[in-house]
């Protein structure tokens, strides 16, 4: 896969590349340090609650989930973008119904949370949440708008890249991957730790996004292509739950 493609591998849990996997533990990223586990996993056997549900299909999804723009009664500031693209498996086959959830902070770089409180606006008309499912190819497609990045305090004068995040289902919630999109040319990624947590240049170029001027909609929003691909020799990383950044 080309760093151009604009697409996203997800491989499983097992950490067996560690350049193409971020650590479970990776100091330069503050927050792993207290949630990395410090024993060995121990994994759980499915039982029957996690087979048979909760369902995540089409019936879950309300008529404005996928477009984040339209949600409220007024239009939320900032760059309107399209972000679509194909979820597909290992072998280049379509992923269908399969559940995609999206969180983001709005234009000026600030999230709808009760602990983000850094001195940004709000914007009523922008809650920045939305899900989708992919259709019989594995197309999804959100219409939001264009994040902007924000302070934290990882590190000295620490700010997050432009991101969204994204969280894939299949049918069940034991069943999820969980990864970040950034944007591309972004001038902050020297300094990210949880962008550079991920050795492999080539890898960690697979979580930016591909600007794609084909699919955007004329006086209205520009677009970009994210590929997800799930597995696979060429796989880009995924964020693990227990260490998912929250911001």
């Amino acid at each position: 896969m080309s760093d151009t493609t604009g697409k996203l591998v997800l491989p499983g849990y097992r950490r067996d590349d560690v350049d193409a996997h971020p650590p479970l533990l990776s100091p330069g990223y503050k927050s792993t340090v207290g949630r990395a586990p410090r024993q060995p996993l121990s994994y759980l056997p499915q039982r029957l609650t996690e087979i048979t549900g909760p369902l995540l299909g089409e019936d879950r999804l309300g008529e404005l989930d996928h477009d984040l723009t339209r949600q409220h009664e007024g239009e939320p500031l900032g760059q309107r973008i399209v972000v679509h693209g194909r979820v597909v498996d290992g072998d280049g086959r379509p992923v269908p119904h399969s559940l995609v959830e999206i969180w983001q902070a709005n234009a000026a770089g600030r999230y709808r949370h009760a602990i983000d409180n850094w001195p940004a606006p709000l914007d009523p008309n922008f809650t920045g949440v939305g899900r989708t499912v992919t259709d019989a190819q594995g197309h999804y497609e959100f219409v939001t708008v264009q994040p902007g990045a924000y302070p934290w305090r990882n590190h000295d004068n620490a700010w997050r890249p432009a991101h969204i995040h994204f969280s894939l289902f299949g049918r069940a919630f034991t069943q999820r991957l969980v990864t970040q999109m950034y944007f591309p040319g972004d001038p902050l990624f020297f300094q990210d730790p949880i962008f550079n947590s991920v050795r492999d240049p080539q890898a960690r170029e697979r979580m930016v996004a591909r600007y794609d001027h084909a699919a955007t909609r004329p006086e209205w929003a520009l677009a970009y292509q994210f590929d997800i691909v799930l597995r696979g020799r060429e796989a880009t990383p995924f964020e693990d739950e227990d260490t998912d950044d929250d911001e």
